[in-house]
Parts: structure tokens; C-alpha cells; sequence
């Protein structure tokens, strides 16, 4: 494609900061740069024309992970690290909400559940039997316990009669988020550009050089924050994890508010403007899941469908309004890769999962990388 004088004079030229991805955490990068760097020409380069991973396509959960995935955690992490994640799970959450305000989200703490079926009862026994542990382990990040025992009064079918609260979980509007944080980049003067696919980039004494599907360019500092599509620039260190969703027609008069979790987390609902949103269900076929294409599947939709119909709204009727997909970025480990790759070049990536959580913080701490 050749650019006119003007195109590359006012949108390629002299640029300081590029960032790859205008998902939660490279507009979050691009504002901290922004306040570290208030001269600098900064640059997002994105590869759909909406952002194009899981920004825009998560479930909107302000969570960091039920009593089962934390115990999980603790299978394959320290106690120490575990509190570490949960607390930048906070903070990130905290951040969040104070850079873009609770009514610009729709902010609401609802609290979260965990369900269990009757296969799961041996989950439910350990949960019960650990939950004293795990509320005292993270009583130095919440100073009160975090999980507690409560009744199904949801009328969940196919459910345990106990079930497990959270009171510190809440719930997003995930498209008024992004909408805000893409307001609130314009407005600090950094440049958007949306259907860029980056190709490739080299790196030179004092500067990068990329190649886009659409045009070359250089610039002084280059910020790789695509998670989900991490692998193709070369970071094989995440993987692509395809997490599918559907929404439901209004339902009158339904009654569940909050969030939920079923099955270590693998499925996940919400209520939004009368709806349910339900996603889940990668543990079906992990290895077709971990894929950079969007879209849906058979197996996973129907499994989905099939749990509206036999828990979640039994004897409700309900219609499908939309399906949709979104690609996380994860790993062996649960902890984000936030480092320098090179002289010029950086990257936050692996989020797994947690991208509404943790993002902020991932942004904040990724331009925090380069030196004033």
C-alpha cells in the first residue's frame, strides 16, 4: 500500500510508542505511556476492527477465581503465589474502576457462586473442607473471610443444595468498558489504527521496524499486548484458548442475579439486562480450543444449550440470541509475562483468563517497563 505524504506524516511518522492490541491491557499501556510520556507520538496498531481478542468478547466477570480454581491454583503454585495472583486480581479490579469510574462499567457486586452437581460431590466435601483454609490464607488481602456456605435459591436443577458465596464478586459491563478506555485514549491524543495485522518486526540499535499487511514503518519502542494471539509474533510460551459464548433472548420476570461458576470454573453465567450470558465449556475439546480462529462448535454449543435447559432455567422458556467466541492467552503458570524482550521491545501477555481482573494492571505495569 502506498501512503500518501500526509498518511505517513501524521500517523507514521516519529512515532515513539507502538502497542500491538487495543484490548484491555495496550489501551491501559498507552495511557500510562501517555502520562510518563506527554509529548510522545503513541500508537496502537490493531488487528480487528473492534478489538479483537477477549476484550470485547468475555463475559464482563469482576472476578479472581472460586474457591475450586484457587485450590487448583495451590496444586501447581506456592501459598505465597497464590496470594500474589489473587491480590493482583484485586488491585487490577481496583484499578479498573478507579480509571474509568463504576457507572461508566456498570459496576454491580452481586456476588459470585459456586455450584456443584451431584457428580461433583467430592469437589464440594473438599471445597467445605478447605474453605477455612483458603479464607484465612487470603484474609491479608481482603481482611475478612472470603468464602462462606449458603442454600440454592436459584432453583438450579441438577445442583447441590449447598452452594458456595463469594461476596467480594461482581459483574461489568464489558462493551461500556471498552467503549470508556477507547474514549478516554482519543481524548489523550494516542493514535488508533484498526484492520492492521502486524507481520513481523526486526529490531535496530534505537528502534524497531514493522511490517504490517498494510504498511512499513519504524518506531523508537514497540509493546506487544495481543495475549490470546501472543504465539503468532512469536511468544510460544501462551497459547491460544478459544472460549465460546451464548446469550439468551430477555426472559421475563427472571430472578438470578450475580455470577456463577460451575465445574472448576470451566462454565461461567451472568445475568445482563434480563438475559442469561453463558460461557464455557473448553475442557469438552481442549486441544480444538486452542486455536487463534474465532468461532463456534457444535459439541460446546450444544453442551451450553443443554445446560440452560436442565439447570440453570428448567421449565423456563428461552431462545438463543447470539453466539460468540473470544481467544485468551494461557500457560503452564497463572502469572502474566510482563518483560523486555529486547533492547526496544516489550511485551504483557499471558492473562488466563483473568484479562477484566488483571488487564489494567498488566497495561500499567508493562509501560512502566520503559525508562523515562
Amino acid at each position: 500500500m502506498n501512503l500518501s505524504y500526509w498518511e505517513h506524516q501524521s500517523w507514521l511518522s516519529n512515532i515513539e510508542h507502538t502497542i500491538i492490541g487495543s484490548g484491555i491491557v495496550g489501551l491501559n499501556a498507552a495511557l500510562r505511556l501517555r502520562e510518563k510520556f506527554p509529548k510522545d507520538n503513541i500508537l496502537i496498531l490493531e488487528r480487528g476492527f473492534l478489538p479483537n481478542g477477549a476484550s470485547t468478547k468475555n463475559a464482563g466477570f469482576a472476578c479472581f477465581g472460586s474457591l475450586s480454581e484457587i485450590m487448583d491454583d495451590l496444586n501447581s503454585h506456592s501459598e505465597e503465589e497464590v496470594v500474589q495472583l489473587v491480590q493482583k486480581r484485586v488491585d487490577g479490579l481496583a484499578l479498573l474502576r478507579e480509571t474509568l469510574g463504576d457507572n461508566a462499567i456498570d459496576f454491580n457486586l452481586w456476588g459470585g457462586y459456586e455450584l456443584f452437581t451431584p457428580e461433583d460431590r467430592s469437589l464440594l466435601e473438599e471445597c467445605h473442607s478447605k474453605m477455612d483454609y483458603v479464607n484465612k490464607l487470603l484474609n491479608p488481602v481482603f481482611n475478612e473471610d472470603v468464602f462462606s456456605k449458603v442454600p440454592n435459591k436459584f432453583n438450579f436443577k441438577k445442583i447441590e443444595e449447598v452452594v458456595i458465596f463469594n461476596k467480594f464478586e461482581g459483574q461489568i459491563n464489558t462493551g461500556k468498558m471498552m467503549e470508556a478506555l477507547l474514549q478516554k485514549a482519543r481524548k489523550a491524543g494516542i493514535k488508533i489504527l484498526n484492520n492492521i495485522s502486524v507481520e513481523e518486526f526486526s529490531e535496530g540499535d534505537s528502534s524497531v521496524k514493522i511490517k504490517t499487511d498494510q504498511f512499513e514503518f519504524s518506531t523508537k519502542k514497540l509493546l506487544i499486548a495481543t495475549n490470546g494471539f501472543a504465539s503468532q509474533l512469536g511468544l510460544e510460551s501462551v497459547k491460544p484458548a478459544r472460549a465460546q459464548v451464548l446469550i439468551t433472548k430477555p426472559i421475563e420476570n427472571l430472578q438470578i442475579k450475580g455470577t456463577f461458576h460451575l465445574d472448576k470454573g470451566f462454565y461461567y453465567f451472568r445475568n445482563i439486562d434480563n438475559r442469561i450470558l453463558l460461557g464455557g465449556g473448553r475442557n469438552l475439546d481442549i486441544e480444538t480450543e486452542e486455536t487463534t480462529t474465532l468461532g463456534e462448535t457444535a459439541l460446546i454449543q450444544n453442551k451450553l444449550e443443554a445446560l440452560l435447559r436442565e439447570t440453570i432455567l428448567p421449565n423456563v422458556d428461552f431462545e438463543i440470541d447470539r453466539r460468540w467466541s473470544g481467544i485468551m492467552g494461557v500457560g503452564i503458570q497463572k502469572k502474566p509475562i510482563i518483560k523486555q524482550l529486547s533492547n526496544n521491545t516489550y511485551c504483557g501477555v499471558r492473562l488466563g483468563g483473568m484479562g477484566v481482573a488483571i488487564g489494567s494492571l498488566v497495561g500499567r505495569e508493562l509501560a512502566d517497563l520503559i525508562p523515562h
